[in-house]
């Protein structure tokens, strides 16, 4: 986590603008604080980073041994700002979620995707870079994926982060993804044509979403608590820990365009054979329900007013029908 050089530069790239307790930390693209504290919030998260307190995109905050870690970086050539963050829980040794926000700057395709096989920095037993915020404390110490058969599944994608080489850099470290099956991740080929998985096609619409918006709020994760994980990889560089694979992968989506205000969540099976005719509305879900499927509690951070009215149901019209 790239921290901010000096408090007089810091505030001359960030703009921090008062609406009582539910104050947002606003990067100066960034739209207005929502609802400008006229109502109340007595759901927010009050541990955690300052930014888990603040910012739309955050869940609820588990505590105990997890442990929450903003990322910070160079948005584009002047403004530094938070890229995304992340949940790691240190009794379970995995990552329960990430979140971030997509907006026109930090959506900016101006680099290429990082090459973490041709790294040189790195050594072989480590194909991808490990979190600097938790590599000691957690002893992350080498590359848990290698020859376990599974993709390194980026929760917050590298597609997301193309505005600078920071900010795709840093989605590349091991403590923002979960294994995944390749044909899951990405694209399967049957009988030459290129069938796109569920989940790739997600991902994409999601970039698309918030392109027609001012800001996207995201947060996505896979399941790692008893019952809901497909079976555990032992590795060992990390001892006696396991490495649970998730049976489901979720994402939350909340929309923010003026005033106008929009959430819907999505809950797939983490399967490698799937059926790529299936529109993505196969998947939708109301946040409420999707809470109650993931144990999390998303967007806490909203007004209440705008929290209970978004997430008690969502509208395929209102997604401008793009989920086919």
């Amino acid at each position: 986590m790239k921290k901010l050089h000096l408090f007089l530069s810091a505030l001359a790239l960030i703009v921090f603008v008062a609406c009582g307790d539910d104050s947002p930390t606003i990067i100066k693209e960034k739209t207005q604080p929502i609802d400008n504290g006229s109502s109340p919030n007595t759901n927010k998260n009050t541990s955690g980073p300052i930014e888990a307190q603040t910012r739309y995109e955050f869940p609820k905050v588990k505590g105990g041994n997890s442990v929450v870690v903003v990322h910070k970086a160079m948005i584009n050539s002047s403004d530094e700002g938070v890229n995304y963050s992340v949940e790691w829980d240190g009794d379970i040794h995995a990552q329960r979620w990430s979140c971030w926000q997509m907006y026109q700057s930090i959506m900016a395709q101006s680099v290429s995707r990082y090459s973490a096989s041709n790294d040189g920095s790195l050594s072989t037993s480590c194909q991808y870079p490990n979190d600097p915020d938790l590599q000691e404390k957690y002893r992350l110490t080498a590359d848990p994926y290698k020859n376990n058969n599974f993709d390194h599944g980026h929760i917050c994608p590298s597609a997301d982060r193309l505005s600078s080489t920071e900010t795709n850099y840093q989605t590349f470290y091991i403590t923002n993804m979960q294994p995944q099956y390749s044909n899951f991740n990405g694209s399967n080929r049957d009988s030459g044509i290129n069938q796109k998985s569920p989940w790739f096609r997600l991902e994409s619409q999601v970039r698309t979403w918030a392109s027609n918006c001012d800001t996207l709020y995201v947060c996505k994760g896979g399941t790692i608590e008893n019952g809901k994980v497909m079976q555990y990889l032992t590795d060992k560089f990390y001892g006696k820990n396991k490495i649970p694979v998730p049976k489901y992968f979720f994402v939350a989506l909340f929309s923010q365009k003026g005033t106008k205000y929009k959430a819907i969540g999505f809950w797939m099976e983490h399967v490698s054979e799937y059926d790529s005719k299936k529109p993505l509305s196969t998947y939708a879900k109301s946040i409420d329900e999707l809470e109650k499927l993931t144990g999390l509690d998303f967007f806490c951070n909203l007004p209440d007013n705008i929290e209970d009215a978004v997430e008690k149901s969502y509208s395929a019209s209102d997604w401008k029908g793009n989920l086919q």
